[in-house]
């Protein structure tokens, strides 16, 4: 992975640059490698949050709005927060005068306390620089019984399909991302999933940030994971 994954003290800057530079074809390319498939996980989420009517939404990491989209069209009123201002831009240009598309920092999150029904947040965790203090930050704006949605990349548990996924993973979507937008980036994005904590160590780090009932679901045959939280 050398030459691949920044240094961390460089982490931050490093995926803010990058996600602005393949900001104009960021949908174009995920749609490509999950077949389309990353829409229904996204809708399978929000419906498990009972997102509705009279919620407020964050949707956290928002890229160009996706989340944001499927949320609002669920009747919440929703705040799409990025730290990438292309990525702001793309989704504004997509979502005209749907939401409010807001730049800002996971750590240090420009909303009141107890201001948030409900967070989602799409392939984001691993391009954090730390989890616990995000998770801090979500469990402060969240007002209780406020849930967290978490959709994310994983490994599946079965050696045959985990063996198939990787061979997927790190070596076909940096090619297809290679041709459709920046060979650099999906280098990254694939090496990106070693800094998520194992699954036992994730759900603890949610735990100490003051979140339970914790329920995690796994998708594309465990290649991916959806995680839902409640304020406590």
């Amino acid at each position: 992975m050398t030459g691949v994954l920044p240094p961390a003290e460089e982490k931050a800057r490093s995926v803010q640059r990058m996600f602005d530079r393949i900001a104009p074809q960021y949908d174009r390319v995920n749609r490509v490698m999950t077949g389309r498939r990353d829409q229904a996980w996204r809708v399978a989420l929000v419906r498990r949050l009972r997102i509705g009517p009279g919620d407020t939404v964050l949707d956290l990491a928002c890229g160009t709005g996706d989340f944001a989209e499927i949320a609002r069209k669920a009747g919440a009123t929703v705040i799409a927060l990025d730290f990438a201002r292309r990525m702001l831009l793309q989704g504004a240009g997509r979502h005209v005068g749907a939401m409010a598309f807001v730049q800002g920092d996971a750590l240090q999150l420009p909303l009141a306390s107890r201001s948030i029904d409900a967070v989602v947040s799409g392939f984001a965790l691993r391009n954090f620089t730390s989890l616990p203090p995000v998770f801090a930050e979500l469990h402060r704006i969240l007002r209780p019984g406020g849930r967290a949605g978490l959709l994310e990349v994983d490994r599946p548990r079965n050696a045959a399909l985990r063996a198939g996924h990787g061979v997927y993973f790190n070596r076909v979507v940096p090619v297809i991302g290679g041709l459709l937008s920046d060979r650099a980036a999906y280098r990254y994005l694939p090496a990106s999933a070693s800094y998520l904590p194992p699954e036992l160590e994730l759900l603890e780090m949610l735990r100490s940030a003051g979140f339970g009932k914790m329920q995690k679901k796994n998708h594309m045959m465990g290649a991916i994971q959806s995680i839902a939280a409640v304020r406590t």
